[in-house]
């Protein structure tokens, strides 16, 4: 297949918030945005004043970059239906919370095609889902995790270094390369340990009487339990190893503080409660 993409076009597969924010960035930078949504009415809103028009067949060859915002599997879904139409030269990447699974299958896909595929993480959000809450924003001076190509080393370097030119508009503050599995070990700790224990804490009946009685530990504690339960149930069960190691974890912690309450063991507690100032303080290099 012939090289046929137009140099600053972009393509970005579902308007969520992550690939709304990705379309408001690109689209604030004077660049064409051209986007499929599996939802209709998301789209036309957002043609509205950050799309082009819809991501079509016709279209899918003219994009330099694409970007596969929705779910693990429909991501994975769209890649093999439409990796036939994507130019020589072009690069796609992804935009999903976990890494194996979505790796493994769009790197299976790209093999022996023209365009090469790139896992992303961009470690950036809140805790509202949806188009109507993205920003152009929300990507500054935020982390994104790069997992490298598998290919040639030269090859390899000359794609990462286009795609850190490509996504100079979303003004990332970092790039970090890992494997996909040193990613997801990773975020599962980060990031998937933290939305289960926000979303299981609200689960006390004692959160429905809160008010008058909270302040800052209550919201930062809670702010990750108003999530996408679909999503987050797709992204759990993909990474469903390293986060039941995690929370298994947490569940031996836990059992250490109420077995010294239970006790009425200050000294046992004292030394719980300094043992994790101590480690926060040292994983933030204080």
């Amino acid at each position: 297949m012939a090289r046929t993409f137009i140099e600053k076009r972009i393509g970005i597969v579902g308007l969520g918030l992550i690939g709304g924010s990705f379309a408001r960035a690109y689209a604030a930078a004077g660049w064409e945005v051209f986007a499929w949504n599996r939802t209709r009415s998301t789209l036309e809103l957002a043609m509205i004043e950050t799309v082009e028009d819809e991501l079509t067949d016709g279209l899918i060859p003219t994009c330099e970059l694409i970007i596969l915002a929705g779910y693990p599997a429909a991501s994975i879904e769209w890649l093999r239906e439409k990796a036939p139409l994507i130019s020589e030269g072009a690069i796609v990447i992804d935009a999903v919370g976990v890494k194996r699974a979505i790796v493994a299958a769009c790197s299976a896909i790209a093999r022996d095609r023209p365009f090469a595929f790139v896992g992303c993480h961009p470690m950036a959000g809140t805790q509202y889902s949806g188009f109507a809450h993205s920003r152009a924003s929300m990507f500054h001076n935020a982390p994104l995790v790069v997992v490298p190509p598998d290919i040639d080393d030269f090859e390899r370097l000359e794609v990462l270094e286009r795609l850190k030119d490509l996504l100079d508009p979303c003004r990332f503050g970092s790039f970090t390369l890992a494997s996909a599995e040193e990613h997801d070990r990773m975020i599962a700790y980060t990031s998937q340990l933290a939305h289960v224990v926000s979303n299981a804490y609200v689960k006390s009946p004692t959160a429905r009487k809160h008010k008058g009685y909270s302040a800052g530990s209550y919201r930062d504690l809670t702010r990750v339990a108003r999530l996408n339960a679909a999503m987050w149930t797709e992204l759990f069960l993909d990474n469903a190893d390293f986060l039941s190691d995690e929370i298994g974890l947490l569940i031996e912690s836990l059992s250490a503080y109420k077995d010294a309450l239970d006790a009425g063991d200050a000294g046992r507690l004292h030394g719980l409660l300094a043992e994790g100032d101590r480690l926060k303080r040292e994983a933030e290099g204080r």
